[in-house]
């Protein structure tokens, strides 16, 4: 099992929640991974507190864990209803423009590097809008991804 973090960030969740338990020298019964891998949150609580390998020290860390994350996840998303619901255009749309101007700034970066001699762009300045652009299209796809799930 890998020991990284996705982009050197916090990592997500299920993630931590799996290195964790390995650092720790816990053995991660199968159910445990087949609920985190399915991401359902009522799975990977049924999943831990059935679970006989963990104490119940660590069980009650794993669901004070996930309960805080699930906060986290709903608060994103409230902040977001609000931008929508605002009368504002700019709040509306920033997440949208932020996408484009990423995405055109990076076709400019490619087309300038191919068709220019001698055109560098520093490799510091790659990671940052590789890392903008990764960040951007997870956020904007992956939250109106689980803002349709969340309406069905």
């Amino acid at each position: 099992m890998s020991t990284e973090k996705k982009n050197n960030g916090k990592g997500t969740f299920f993630g931590n929640l799996l290195r964790g338990l390995a650092k720790t020298g816990k053995v991660v019964a199968p159910r445990l991974i087949d609920a985190i891998s399915g991401g359902k949150v009522s799975d990977i609580l049924a999943a831990i507190t059935g679970d006989t390998a963990l104490t119940e020290i660590d069980k009650e860390m794993l669901v004070k864990e996930l309960e805080q994350d699930v906060i986290e996840m709903q608060e994103v998303s409230k902040r977001w209803e609000s931008d929508m619901s605002s009368d504002s255009w700019l709040s509306k749309n920033v997440r949208p423009l932020s996408l484009m101007f990423l995405t055109i700034i990076l076709f400019i970066y490619i087309i300038l590097d191919s068709s220019l001699k001698g055109f560098n762009v520093d490799e510091q300045w790659i990671s940052l809008l590789g890392n903008l652009l990764m960040l951007t299209y997870g956020g904007y796809f992956g939250a109106r991804t689980l803002e349709k799930i969340r309406k069905k």
